[in-house]
Protein backbone atom coordinates (compact mmCIF):
# COMPACT_ATOMS: atom_id res chain seq x y z
CA UNK A 1 0.00 0.00 0.00
CA UNK A 2 1.09 3.42 -0.98
CA UNK A 3 1.54 6.25 1.93
CA UNK A 4 1.04 9.76 1.37
CA UNK A 5 3.20 11.72 -0.52
CA UNK A 6 5.50 13.91 1.59
CA UNK A 7 4.92 17.48 1.47
CA UNK A 8 7.61 19.18 -1.55
CA UNK A 9 10.16 22.00 -0.19
CA UNK A 10 7.99 24.46 -1.03
CA UNK A 11 5.40 23.96 0.63
CA UNK A 12 7.12 23.36 3.83
CA UNK A 13 8.61 26.51 3.03
CA UNK A 14 5.15 28.30 2.73
CA UNK A 15 4.40 26.52 6.03
CA UNK A 16 7.22 28.13 7.59
CA UNK A 17 6.52 31.43 6.06
CA UNK A 18 2.84 31.63 7.32
CA UNK A 19 4.45 30.41 11.19
CA UNK A 20 7.04 33.25 11.30
CA UNK A 21 4.50 35.98 9.81
CA UNK A 22 2.01 34.83 12.24
CA UNK A 23 3.88 35.74 14.96
CA UNK A 24 4.72 38.53 13.54
CA UNK A 25 1.34 39.86 12.86
CA UNK A 26 -0.05 38.83 16.48
CA UNK A 27 2.42 40.93 17.97
CA UNK A 28 1.57 43.57 15.67
CA UNK A 29 -2.57 43.06 16.32
CA UNK A 30 -1.58 43.44 19.79
CA UNK A 31 0.38 46.27 20.18
CA UNK A 32 -2.37 48.16 17.85
CA UNK A 33 -5.12 47.21 20.43
CA UNK A 34 -3.03 47.99 23.33
CA UNK A 35 -2.64 51.36 22.07
CA UNK A 36 -6.16 52.16 21.52
CA UNK A 37 -7.87 54.76 23.80
CA UNK A 38 -10.76 51.70 25.44
CA UNK A 39 -13.66 54.46 24.83
CA UNK A 40 -12.45 54.97 20.92
CA UNK A 41 -12.09 51.23 20.62
CA UNK A 42 -16.03 50.80 21.92
CA UNK A 43 -17.01 52.99 19.37
CA UNK A 44 -15.39 50.68 16.50
CA UNK A 45 -16.75 48.00 14.51
CA UNK A 46 -20.18 49.48 15.77
CA UNK A 47 -22.48 48.63 11.96
CA UNK A 48 -21.28 47.21 8.69
CA UNK A 49 -20.58 50.02 6.37
CA UNK A 50 -23.59 50.35 3.74
CA UNK A 51 -21.71 49.37 0.32
CA UNK A 52 -20.93 45.94 2.00
CA UNK A 53 -24.94 45.68 2.75
CA UNK A 54 -25.03 45.04 -0.54
CA UNK A 55 -23.64 41.55 -0.56
CA UNK A 56 -26.08 40.69 1.70
CA UNK A 57 -29.39 39.29 0.49
CA UNK A 58 -32.50 40.33 2.93
CA UNK A 59 -32.62 36.22 3.84
CA UNK A 60 -29.36 35.70 4.28
CA UNK A 61 -28.08 33.41 7.45
CA UNK A 62 -25.21 35.12 8.88
CA UNK A 63 -22.23 33.37 10.58
CA UNK A 64 -19.79 35.66 12.62
CA UNK A 65 -17.48 34.76 15.25
CA UNK A 66 -16.93 35.30 18.84
CA UNK A 67 -13.74 37.73 19.05
CA UNK A 68 -10.85 36.85 20.79
CA UNK A 69 -9.04 39.65 23.36
CA UNK A 70 -7.06 41.16 20.19
CA UNK A 71 -9.53 40.08 17.05
CA UNK A 72 -11.60 42.55 15.35
CA UNK A 73 -14.90 42.54 17.06
CA UNK A 74 -17.79 41.01 15.66
CA UNK A 75 -20.52 41.30 18.09
CA UNK A 76 -21.73 44.57 17.35
CA UNK A 77 -22.24 43.02 13.56
CA UNK A 78 -23.94 40.07 15.04
CA UNK A 79 -26.62 42.61 17.20
CA UNK A 80 -26.87 44.51 13.69
CA UNK A 81 -28.21 41.84 11.77
CA UNK A 82 -29.84 39.65 14.48
CA UNK A 83 -31.91 43.02 14.91
CA UNK A 84 -32.16 44.02 10.94
CA UNK A 85 -33.98 40.28 10.98
CA UNK A 86 -31.57 37.54 9.97
CA UNK A 87 -30.79 34.10 11.54
CA UNK A 88 -27.06 34.47 12.72
CA UNK A 89 -25.00 31.66 13.30
CA UNK A 90 -21.55 31.23 15.47
CA UNK A 91 -18.76 28.51 15.29
CA UNK A 92 -19.82 25.26 16.87
CA UNK A 93 -17.10 22.40 17.62
CA UNK A 94 -18.24 19.22 19.19
CA UNK A 95 -14.30 18.36 19.83
CA UNK A 96 -10.86 19.45 19.02
CA UNK A 97 -11.13 17.03 16.35
CA UNK A 98 -14.41 17.79 15.10
CA UNK A 99 -15.23 19.81 11.82
CA UNK A 100 -16.43 23.47 12.51
CA UNK A 101 -20.19 23.61 12.10
CA UNK A 102 -22.65 26.47 12.60
CA UNK A 103 -25.26 26.67 15.43
CA UNK A 104 -27.92 29.91 16.19
CA UNK A 105 -26.76 32.49 18.43
CA UNK A 106 -29.95 32.88 19.98
CA UNK A 107 -29.72 36.71 21.41
CA UNK A 108 -26.46 38.06 20.10
CA UNK A 109 -24.79 39.98 21.83
CA UNK A 110 -25.71 38.49 24.95
CA UNK A 111 -23.70 35.01 25.62
CA UNK A 112 -26.62 33.43 28.13
CA UNK A 113 -26.72 30.91 25.73
CA UNK A 114 -23.26 30.04 25.19
CA UNK A 115 -20.65 27.57 26.77
CA UNK A 116 -17.03 27.06 25.95
CA UNK A 117 -15.84 25.03 22.98
CA UNK A 118 -13.36 22.94 23.34
CA UNK A 119 -10.39 25.79 23.32
CA UNK A 120 -12.59 28.16 26.25
CA UNK A 121 -13.79 30.14 22.92
CA UNK A 122 -18.05 30.69 23.77
CA UNK A 123 -20.01 28.65 21.30
CA UNK A 124 -23.83 27.96 21.29
CA UNK A 125 -25.41 24.79 23.06
CA UNK A 126 -25.21 21.51 21.57
CA UNK A 127 -29.05 21.57 21.56
CA UNK A 128 -29.29 24.93 19.66
CA UNK A 129 -30.33 24.71 16.18
CA UNK A 130 -28.01 24.17 13.13
CA UNK A 131 -27.69 26.88 10.74
CA UNK A 132 -25.70 27.59 7.59
CA UNK A 133 -24.32 30.82 6.96
CA UNK A 134 -24.84 32.45 3.20
CA UNK A 135 -22.78 35.54 4.45
CA UNK A 136 -19.59 34.64 6.97
CA UNK A 137 -17.70 36.97 8.83
CA UNK A 138 -14.27 35.64 9.40
CA UNK A 139 -11.45 36.42 12.05
CA UNK A 140 -7.83 36.56 10.63
CA UNK A 141 -4.13 37.40 11.74
CA UNK A 142 -3.64 38.90 8.27
CA UNK A 143 -5.30 40.26 5.16
CA UNK A 144 -3.85 41.98 1.72
CA UNK A 145 -5.93 44.85 -0.79
CA UNK A 146 -6.72 41.73 -2.73
CA UNK A 147 -8.50 39.43 -0.35
CA UNK A 148 -5.84 37.26 0.74
CA UNK A 149 -5.64 36.27 4.32
CA UNK A 150 -3.99 34.16 6.66
CA UNK A 151 -5.97 32.83 9.88
CA UNK A 152 -5.04 31.13 12.85
CA UNK A 153 -3.55 27.90 11.51
CA UNK A 154 -6.28 25.44 12.18
CA UNK A 155 -7.94 25.54 8.66
CA UNK A 156 -11.56 25.44 10.29
CA UNK A 157 -12.33 28.23 8.04
CA UNK A 158 -10.85 26.97 4.84
CA UNK A 159 -12.54 23.76 5.30
CA UNK A 160 -15.71 25.01 6.02
CA UNK A 161 -15.67 27.29 2.27
CA UNK A 162 -14.19 24.80 0.72
CA UNK A 163 -17.74 22.49 1.53
CA UNK A 164 -19.73 25.81 1.04
CA UNK A 165 -18.49 27.53 -2.08
CA UNK A 166 -21.49 29.81 -2.60
CA UNK A 167 -20.63 31.47 0.72
CA UNK A 168 -19.71 34.86 1.20
CA UNK A 169 -16.84 35.41 2.83
CA UNK A 170 -16.08 38.67 4.71
CA UNK A 171 -12.95 39.39 6.71
CA UNK A 172 -13.03 41.85 10.27
CA UNK A 173 -9.33 43.02 10.68
CA UNK A 174 -7.85 45.93 12.63
CA UNK A 175 -6.02 48.35 9.66
CA UNK A 176 -2.57 47.19 11.36
CA UNK A 177 -2.78 43.93 10.07
CA UNK A 178 -3.12 44.86 6.31
CA UNK A 179 0.10 42.97 4.59
CA UNK A 180 1.69 43.42 1.04
CA UNK A 181 1.27 39.86 0.31
CA UNK A 182 1.00 36.43 1.81
CA UNK A 183 2.38 32.94 1.71
CA UNK A 184 -0.27 30.69 -0.24
CA UNK A 185 -1.32 27.35 -0.41
CA UNK A 186 -3.85 25.99 -2.74
CA UNK A 187 -6.48 24.95 -0.24
CA UNK A 188 -6.67 28.66 0.89
CA UNK A 189 -9.52 30.52 0.42
CA UNK A 190 -9.80 34.46 -0.78
CA UNK A 191 -12.30 36.61 0.93
CA UNK A 192 -15.15 38.56 -1.21
CA UNK A 193 -14.10 41.81 1.17
CA UNK A 194 -12.63 42.75 4.02
CA UNK A 195 -13.38 45.57 6.79
CA UNK A 196 -11.50 47.64 8.79
CA UNK A 197 -12.53 50.50 11.42
CA UNK A 198 -11.87 53.17 8.10
CA UNK A 199 -11.78 50.86 5.26
CA UNK A 200 -13.80 48.23 2.89
CA UNK A 201 -11.52 46.79 0.78
CA UNK A 202 -13.71 45.33 -2.07
CA UNK A 203 -16.06 43.63 -2.90
CA UNK A 204 -13.54 41.30 -5.13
Amino acid sequence: MVGPSPPSPDTIETVAAKQALRKQLRAARRAHVEALDPRTRALLMRRPPAPLLGLIPQDATIGVYHAGPFEAPAASYAAFFHEAGHTVGLPWFADRSAPMQFRRWLVPPLDDELVADPWGVRQPDASTETVTPDVLFVPLVGFTADGARLGQGGGHYDRWLAGHPDAVAIGLAWDAQLVESLPREPHDHRLHAVVTPTRLYGPF
